[in-house]
C-alpha cells in the first residue's frame, strides 16, 4: 500500500479527500473479504474433521453390529439350530433397519417440509 500524503488540515482539496476515502474503502472492502474467507475456510476445515470422525465412528459402529450378530447367531445354535439361529438374527435385525428406515423417512420429509 501507498504511504498517504501528510498535508495540513484544510490543504487538501475535495477531490483528494474524496480519492483518499475511495481508497480506504476498497482497502476495509478488501480486509472484509479476507477476513470472510479466513472464517469460511476455517469453519470447512472443521467439518471436513467432523465428517471424518463421523464417518470412521460409523465404520466402527458397523463393525461392533456385526460382532454383535454374529454373537447372538453362535449363542442362539445350540438352542435352536443354525439355520433358524440365523433366521432369527437377520430377521430382527431386517425389522429393526426398516422400523429405523421409517422414521428416518419421515423426518425427512417432515424437514422438507412435504408433510406437516
Amino acid at each position: 500500500m501507498t504511504e498517504p500524503k501528510l498535508t495540513p488540515p484544510g490543504d487538501e482539496s475535495l477531490g483528494e479527500l474524496f480519492g483518499r476515502l475511495v481508497e480506504d474503502a476498497k482497502a476495509v472492502g478488501t480486509a472484509e473479504v479476507a477476513y470472510y474467507r479466513a472464517l469460511a475456510q476455517s469453519r470447512l476445515d472443521d467439518v471436513r474433521s467432523s465428517l471424518w470422525m463421523g464417518a470412521a465412528a460409523a465404520t466402527l459402529m458397523m463393525a461392533a453390529f456385526v460382532a454383535l450378530s454374529v454373537g447372538l447367531v453362535l449363542t442362539l445354535i445350540p438352542l435352536v439350530g443354525p439355520g433358524l439361529a440365523t433366521l432369527i438374527v437377520v430377521g430382527s435385525c431386517s425389522a429393526a433397519a426398516y422400523l429405523m428406515g421409517r422414521l428416518a423417512w419421515r423426518h425427512v420429509k417432515r424437514v422438507l417440509g412435504l408433510v406437516r
